[in-house]
């Protein structure tokens, strides 16, 4: 990572890292105590934790209630979330959750990026093929059934197996139960299997378009101001979903409220939060702090800065997306290990772990399994000696690049010719020579992956020294794609023809490469794999343990599975001042204008010229909710059952909250339901969206 320390991150991850050293200094991990919340608020539905919520709010959420904020959520496809917001069907959720599958709507001569959409009428709203959106209607505990099935299992290698066989009975058992009958069944594990529900859910596959804004409008400000605050962006975008080619009629759905946000005021997110890592023991964490994140970062990197360089002349909308894509990781990425690297972050995790210990140690029922602690330190260890390979040969093209690839494959083919000669015939028909998209895009995902091996191999490892042989990164990756042969399609195809003999004595550079590469690579990932099964065992024996002691007063891990999520609209202490809760359209103006229009702060031309009233209208706020990846489109929602706004990111202090939540200043930010309104009123025209919103009859 050491040229991404340099210049790949901003100013203010690099003071966030100078902190992590100052706290490195003066940290006494003795004194330091967990929070109250470090493992999060992401409560599940099957238990909601209703006593806290009357302690510490006054409200109590009755059956109707929670069943209401449950039914009028949604997952959007695989990657996000959304919610109803009108009785006709009408769908909420991000721009950036919206981007891909609107754009692909565009007829000749349109661009949504520069232009936005609009559907004045009903029949004018778009259809986006191949879109869903899923809505929980059923939820059964399943965790009886499910634990009887894995104790049957002979030991506990083959515990997993068992799991596996028990989620397909279910399934097909339900698929035709009443209640049941044509939803899309999930098995869902809590607690590593501490529990588990099944989740059915109703489908909708007729979604199509009704509104999003221009890109400028929806991620004003780029990646300078991802997981930033005070922020400006209009990241919304509205679908409707279809029923028999009508619109859907429902009774659970959010009413907006365009005044609803006050501060301090109790507010809840309802999504479906992606992954986090909070039940992970401390030698976890250190590996992850150590080798693993700052792999993955650089990773990233790597490939945003190669499509960036290629973009300059492709000009494509699609890679425009990518980049996004990887920078927001990348700087997620980054932000989480800005958390590993602080002593006082690590400290809190090192005392819940402490306190969690002593509770399974006194406790005569469970301390037989105090050494499952152990048992995991021990086996990270292991992964440690071959984790290097594994993240650096797999046969994948974002990392190894097209060529490379290829010459993997042929080496993995020979080898296969002469110890599984039918899994090699299955392997032939693949093998095929590398096309990429372009030469300048190959060599700098070649450089990328090269720069890698250096990092987590060492810069002595064989497999450097005989790609790079003294020379940059750039320049031998240039110097390998003009001698190898992997783009030659006779020359490939005559290699798969001459059989074993002939890959193997070849000195093609990129095979003499892939065969330094997949001996490691298949000894590592084997390895790995065998450590993995009984991290597996462990991780459930952990996550019942939690259980056991805690219950459901800490919520498991996110599983991109519906959560509630509680908290509380403020401001927070950052650079020496305040940020306030909310900002306005006038302060976007600002930005603009300080910035002198320049890109990523420009405006589209409608924007120039603002009304007053639109001036003084809330855009974005902060509130103090746990969220995570996944949790991009929910709905936040008041206690009347409002929408208050809607969810698209987090600050920089919030990056950490894959494996710790801290409420200090860790915030979520919002678009604010009063700001997409003016918005649609005042610049966009869209009467017949606003009266929908408000909650007038559409016509």
């Amino acid at each position: 990572m050491v040229k991404q320390l340099k210049k790949g991150l901003t100013l203010t991850l690099m003071l966030a890292l100078c902190t992590s050293l100052s706290h490195a200094q003066h940290v006494n991990p003795d004194t330091v105590r967990a929070g109250t919340f470090d493992m999060g608020k992401m409560w599940t539905f099957d238990a909601p934790p209703l006593d806290y919520f009357k302690k510490e709010y006054g409200f109590t959420p009755d059956e109707k209630w929670l069943e209401k904020a449950r039914m009028s959520a949604l997952r959007f496809a695989t990657y996000c979330s959304a919610s109803f917001v009108s009785a006709n069907g009408l769908v909420m959720t991000n721009h950036h959750c919206a981007r891909e599958s609107g754009t692909s709507l565009q007829k000749t001569g349109e661009n949504f990026n520069e232009n936005g959409f609009f559907a004045k009428t009903l029949a004018d709203e778009r259809k986006v093929e191949g879109l869903f959106v899923d809505q929980l209607v059923k939820l059964e505990d399943i965790t009886e059934r499910m634990q009887a099935a894995v104790a049957k299992a002979p030991n506990e290698a083959e515990q997993a197996r068992f799991r596996e066989r028990e989620f397909s009975t279910i399934k097909v058992e339900y698929k035709d139960k009443d209640g049941w009958k044509g939803l899309e069944l999930q098995t869902v594990a809590f607690y590593n299997g501490g529990r588990y529900s099944l989740y059915g859910f109703k489908r909708y596959n007729d979604v199509r378009l009704v509104f999003m804004p221009e890109l400028q409008l929806g991620f004003f400000g780029g990646d300078p101001d991802n997981f930033t605050f005070p922020r400006y962006n209009l990241d919304c975008s509205f679908f409707r979903v279809y029923d028999d080619g009508k619109p859907f009629k429902t009774d659970n759905f959010f009413k907006f409220n365009v005044d609803g946000v006050k501060k301090g005021e109790p507010v809840f997110v309802v999504g479906n939060p992606g992954n986090t890592g909070r039940l992970r023991t401390m030698a976890e964490l250190e590996l992850d702090r150590d080798l693993s994140v700052p792999y993955t970062a650089q990773l990233l990197k790597n490939r945003s800065l190669a499509l960036q360089e290629y973009n300059k002349t492709a000009k494509s909308d699609s890679i425009v997306n990518e980049i996004f894509s990887l920078e927001n990781s990348l700087k997620a990425y980054n932000g989480r290990l800005t958390g590993l690297r602080d002593s006082y972050t690590m400290a809190r995790k090192a005392a819940f772990e402490k306190d969690f210990r002593r509770a399974v140690r006194d406790n005569p029922k469970l301390s037989s399994n105090y050494v499952v602690w152990d048992k995991i330190t021990e086996y990270v260890a292991d992964i440690r000696k071959v984790r290097g390979d594994v993240a650096i040969f797999p046969i994948n093209p974002f990392i190894n690049g097209d060529a490379l690839t290829t010459a993997r494959m042929l080496v993995d083919y020979a080898e296969l010719l002469k110890t599984n000669p039918a899994r090699a015939g299955v392997l032939k028909g693949s093998i095929k020579a590398a096309t990429p998209t372009s030469i300048v895009l190959e060599q700098g995902y070649l450089a990328g992956h090269l720069s890698e091996a250096a990092t987590f191999l060492g810069e002595r490892d064989e497999y450097v020294r005989a790609a790079t042989r003294g020379k940059s990164f750039q320049e031998a990756a240039s110097a390998l794609l003009k001698t190898t042969k992997m783009m030659d399609e006779k020359a490939v195809a005559d290699m798969v023809a001459g059989g074993s003999e002939a890959i193997l004595a070849s000195t093609d550079p990129l095979i003499v490469l892939a065969k330094i590469a997949q001996p490691r690579y298949g000894a590592a990932a084997a390895k790995a794999g065998e450590i993995s099964k009984k991290l597996t065992v462990e991780r459930a024996k952990m996550g019942r343990l939690l259980f056991d002691v805690y219950g459901t007063s800490i919520p498991p891990d996110a599983t991109f599975s519906l959560r509630i999520a509680d908290g509380l609209v403020k401001g927070y202490n950052y650079n020496g001042t305040e940020a306030p809760y909310k900002t306005t359209f006038a302060g976007m103006y600002e930005r603009f204008y300080a910035n002198d229009g320049v890109f990523p702060w420009s405006l589209p031309a409608r924007w120039q010229n603002p009304p007053a009233d639109l001036l003084k209208a809330p855009m974005n706020f902060v509130s103090t909710n746990d969220i995570i990846g996944g949790n991009s489109g929910s709905p936040m929602i008041n206690q009347n059952l409002e929408a208050v706004g809607l969810i698209f990111d987090g600050n920089m202090e919030s990056l950490p909250g894959e494996f710790i939540y801290i409420p200090d200043a860790n915030r979520t930010i919002s678009v604010h339901a009063g700001g997409m309104v003016a918005a649609m009123r005042y610049i966009y025209k869209a009467n017949r969206l606003v009266a929908e919103l408000t909650g007038q009859a559409t016509k």
